[in-house]
């Protein structure tokens, strides 16, 4: 979820991203999706359960499994969506990159040196290379770089070993997913369930993957149609830190969508293309707000727009965005909730070990307090636990 290259993943569980952005730049109003499209929402291909509700109509605070159950399994992987979906979640995460081919798989980057066991295949040690995603060198092996067919030799393996040291227990138990795959596995679920699965989707580096060839919106906009997640009914967030990326795909279908935000004073890489000058901090204004109301559904800022940290790393007194987002009629789904120490803010920590969990559910319950209308979280077991207080008819102000 988390925007930015390999470099900007050792910084664990920071989101570190170029974001925010001029309105001049990225033409504002993004058309609609065609009527046929906007009346599809699921019922084509199972959609999962069929025709029901639209994103307003789910649990809230909604709870999604930040790239699956990625606190207790490698992240990206069926597993992790499989153990998120059996611990409750709400909505499942993915994140997309391309293969050489054009197929769109589930990595949280292109860069897979990090997420698979690449680095044991002697046949691969030519591909790794070094170049600039985005502005920032990478070296590593990367995802354009490999056919559908090269990739499935590969297997996933836990991206943080130092933080999740138990998951690695599961290195090697999966391959990496083809998002047709996990449509499949969706619909399935949907059946088994008997209502539909959730999908929150991201397009990553959609700018960069735009000028090698290998644009992303319209082979995802292809897929939901062939599954029946191409319209406003449909069980599927479609997300991206790039807004120009949204603006694109609110063209192609009527899913609702939303913008991801970065910290304050960084700006979307493809702002950064434009020229467009204006930051995170410009769009999170109401007059920035408004502009993303345009063509999105709602935002998908990190926490810290919502409950800045100081120095120390404690949280501070809460800034508007909520409201402002809500006067707006955008719904905020902030990223990333986690249970560990080295995740949490430091009132919330306990004891010095980064690995071992700490208050999460002190930290949950601030989160929640404001009002935001959703979270990603890593384990979902404890954020629908918390949840549950703040959902209608358990007597907390939500």
């Amino acid at each position: 979820m988390t925007q930015g290259g390999a470099a900007r993943r050792t910084v664990l569980g920071a989101a570190v991203a170029a974001a925010g952005g001029a309105f001049g730049g990225l033409a504002a109003g993004a058309g609609s999706a065609s009527a046929a499209e906007s009346e599809s929402g699921g019922v084509r291909g199972g959609g999962s359960g069929g025709y029901g509700g639209g994103y307003r109509d789910l649990p809230v605070p909604t709870v999604i499994g930040h790239r699956g159950a990625s606190g207790y399994r490698p992240e990206h992987t069926l597993g992790s969506y499989q153990l998120a979906l059996d611990l409750g979640a709400d909505v499942i995460e993915q994140d997309l990159v391309p293969t050489r081919d054009g197929h769109l798989v589930c990595r949280h980057e292109n860069e897979i040196g990090g997420t698979t066991d690449v680095a044991d295949h002697p046949g691969f040690a030519s591909r790794k290379t070094t170049k600039t995603v985005d502005g920032i060198a990478v070296t590593g092996w990367f995802t354009e770089d490999f056919t559908l067919a090269e990739l499935k030799t590969l297997r996933a393996k836990e991206r943080i070993p130092a933080i999740r040291q138990r998951n690695t227990l599961y290195d090697g138990r999966w391959e990496v997913p083809t998002f047709e795959e996990v449509l499949r596995w969706a619909d399935r679920e949907g059946r088994r369930r008997g209502k539909r699965v959730w999908l929150h989707v991201e397009t990553k580096h959609p700018s960069y993957f735009r000028a090698l060839g290998l644009g992303l919106e319209e082979p995802l906009a292809r897929l939901l149609r062939r599954y029946g997640r191409d319209g406003r009914g449909a069980p599927l967030f479609l997300q991206s830190f790039e807004p120009s990326s949204i603006q694109r795909l609110s063209r192609l279908v009527s899913a609702p969508r939303v913008v991801l935000l970065s910290a304050a004073g960084t700006r979307p890489w493809d702002f950064e293309l434009a020229k467009d000058p204006r930051t995170v901090a410009d769009l999170v204004r109401p007059e920035g707000l408004r502009w993303i109301a345009g063509f999105a559904q709602g935002i998908g800022p990190t926490m810290d727009l919502i409950l800045p940290r100081d120095a120390a790393g404690r949280l501070t007194a809460p800034t508007t965005l909520v409201k402002d987002a809500h006067a707006q009629g955008l719904i905020l789904h902030p990223y990333t909730a986690r249970n560990e120490n080295s995740f949490l803010p430091a009132e919330y920590r306990v004891g010095t070990d980064p690995t071992a969990y700490g208050d999460a559910f002190g930290a949950f319950r601030k989160y929640f307090e404001q009002g935001i209308d959703g979270i990603f979280t890593d384990q979902a077991d404890t954020g629908l636990l918390a949840a549950e207080a703040f959902r209608p008819g358990r007597g907390v102000n939500q």
